[in-house]
């Protein structure tokens, strides 16, 4: 009788017990994503605070661009800014919070070159096959300034400024079946963003895209709805896709691009000398970030070979060319929206053949 009192008396300690240390436990479980990246100083004091938004993750060299600038413009301009960094969809989802920019709801953002086309066409021009398709060729497009401002004045008309660009990589096939030429890609079934360049792309080379949410991607390959995705090597990487898909093609007919944009009114509005450390401070950091995105890619593509067992393929020289020949339809296709002059001005000196 004893030993029976016991064993209810130790089952009532161990529920009880369980009870005690389970929200610890789940507290423990739930952390912070962004806890290392709190800043290391007491915003409170600022004089102007300005919200940013991102919708990706800092792990991301492009992304944690913006940690940069908020500690960058907290130093130069001694506490009167402070430039509040909110990647991971914290403010919302890209088309909300570009309406909220051009309201003044938010003041800045760090837009993805697939969602910013939904208030600024223009700016879609990156978006197109073959066109900005290298780092290299990014920094020509930079390097020119009336060609580039042109493309950063896309949303003016919205009372947004664009400052300045940083990527997240080139864009390629991850697959869960090896990729080696055209034949091979027309049995996949490609992941692709919800935007209408991607999916006219797709449609004009003949191969089947599934446009799908970035969250429904994981268990989307492992069902096998999905045998492949539109994307580049360092996001398959850090997002561990190549668990599953086991090899890549490096097709490299486009970059991922996050496009620092400021709401127009509100810069306006500063003295003239925070205007400029505000926009010059972008530019530096960007600048930097480019070089780390073309760092973190490499290092990427070498941790998948090394650890992940990743094989990396290119299409045949034969291959590429019918892709770009293709690609001429998707740029007539939006030739209007962008400006036919612009476009053209961009194609050739970028040395796209139309």
């Amino acid at each position: 009788m004893r030993f029976k009192r016991c064993l209810v008396f130790l089952a009532i300690f161990m529920i009880i017990f369980t009870l005690a240390i389970a929200p610890a436990a789940f507290a423990k479980r739930k952390k912070n994503p962004l806890a290392a990246w709190k800043p290391k100083f007491d915003p409170s004091g600022a004089k102007y605070v300005m919200k940013v938004s991102n919708v990706s993750h800092p792990v991301l060299a492009g992304v944690a661009v913006g940690y940069k600038i908020r500690d960058a413009l907290w130093k130069k301009t001694h506490g009167q800014v402070y430039f509040d960094y909110y990647p991971l969809c914290l403010l919302g989802g890209e088309v909300e919070v570009l309406n909220q920019l051009a309201t003044g709801a938010v003041q800045g953002m760090a837009c993805s070159s697939v969602a910013v086309t939904n208030l600024a066409p223009r700016m879609g021009i990156v978006n197109l096959p073959f066109l900005v398709d290298t780092f290299d060729k990014l920094d020509k497009f930079i390097a020119n300034k009336k060609l580039w401002q042109h493309f950063l004045d896309g949303m003016l008309h919205q009372g947004v400024y664009g400052i300045d660009a940083v990527g997240y990589g080139t864009y390629g096939w991850a697959t869960i079946n090896p990729v080696r030429t055209l034949a091979d890609a027309r049995k996949v079934k490609f992941r692709v963003a919800e935007a209408a360049v991607n999916r006219l792309s797709y449609k004009v080379w003949g191969l089947n895209a599934v446009v799908m949410p970035w969250p429904d991607v994981p268990v989307a390959l492992k069902q096998h709805v999905i045998t492949g995705l539109d994307h580049t090597a360092t996001v398959c990487y850090i997002t561990k896709k190549f668990e599953i898909c086991k090899n890549f093609t490096e097709l490299d007919y486009a970059q991922g691009l996050f496009i620092y944009l400021i709401n127009k009114k509100w810069l306006d509005s500063l003295p003239k000398d925070l205007q400029k450390i505000i926009v010059d401070t972008i530019h530096e950091e960007c600048a930097k970030g480019r070089e780390a995105v073309k760092k973190q890619q490499a290092d990427s593509i070498a941790a998948a070979k090394s650890k992940a067992g990743v094989k990396f393929w290119r299409l045949p020289p034969k291959d590429i060319a019918w892709l770009k020949k293709k690609a001429i339809l998707v740029h007539q296709k939006y030739a209007k929206e962008i400006g036919p002059d612009y476009l053209k001005a961009v194609q050739d000196y970028l040395g796209f053949k139309h």
